[in-house]
């Protein structure tokens, strides 16, 4: 609150705030993780819809959610995008978050009644491999997955649809485009990390479309709003769990394109 984040916390489950367990091994670079969902597992989107929640999601010009609440409520993510799609100032973005939310049947159905309200999605190429398959596409390599995703037909407003997809220390891909045209494919560089700086890659994921959204929400190019992600990224794998200094020293000097 003292940062001037205004929270709304569910607390009528009967369940205390959930909890996860972090192997982190092999220098840094990998991670095994042990979820206890706890409170996360009982949200009701009732609570989404009192007047003064839904006051909230009303004055919101960006709505982000993971594609974790496909399990636990997705009403409420649909109510939320049907409501943003109607507005042509509001971005509504999801993360695929994990690749079994693209396998197990009724998530996946979720996901396909959400696709018409996202404006950005956001995956690693794991989930993205994983989507290729379930949609039954075919393909294999990021920027075709980002692109077919981007241009799948169906969205419910006049707004295209960019796909963000990491790949690790390899390039980020994004495309944009809508189901008549690609208007955007390109592939942008990470910041290089050594493995003596490397401490600990949990949360890189998370960091980055933190400094993504950030970028979308300041209204920069999509490459500043990569390059923020990038640099948000870089910040957390070089530290002790998923931190951050009180102070961020970004500064967009420009970002280049591979392809």
């Amino acid at each position: 609150e003292k940062d001037g984040l205004v929270v709304r916390y569910y607390d009528e489950g009967g369940e205390a705030t959930g909890s996860c367990a972090v192997l982190v091994t092999g220098e840094g670079a990998k991670r095994s993780l042990v979820a206890n969902l706890a409170a996360a597992n009982t949200y009701k989107n009732e609570h989404c819809k009192r007047p003064e929640n839904w006051a909230i999601v009303e004055s919101a010009s960006v709505a982000y959610i993971t594609g974790f609440f496909i399990t636990v409520s997705p009403d409420t993510i649909l109510d939320i995008g049907k409501a943003f799609s109607t507005d042509s100032s509001k971005l509504f973005t999801m993360n695929f978050s994990a690749p079994f939310l693209l396998q197990v049947p009724p998530f996946l159905e979720t996901f396909k009644a959400a696709m018409p309200f996202v404006d950005v999605y956001f995956g690693n190429e794991d989930e993205a491999a994983a989507l290729s398959t379930a949609m039954d596409w075919n393909l294999t390599s990021l920027p075709d997955i980002a692109t077919k995703l981007a241009r799948t037909p169906g969205k419910a407003n006049s707004r295209p649809r960019t796909v963000v997809l990491t790949h690790g220390s390899e390039p980020t891909v994004v495309a944009i485009g809508d189901a008549s045209r690609l208007w955007m494919l390109a592939e942008f560089p990470v910041i290089p990390c050594s493995k003596h700086d490397l401490v600990d890659t949990n949360g890189a994921g998370d960091a980055f479309v933190g400094g993504f959204l950030a970028g979308l929400v300041k209204g920069v190019e999509v490459k500043e709003c990569v390059a923020m992600g990038n640099y948000c990224a870089n910040l957390v794998i070089k530290r002790s769990g998923a931190t951050v200094p009180e102070t961020p020293d970004f500064k967009f000097k420009g970002l280049s394109l591979i392809h």
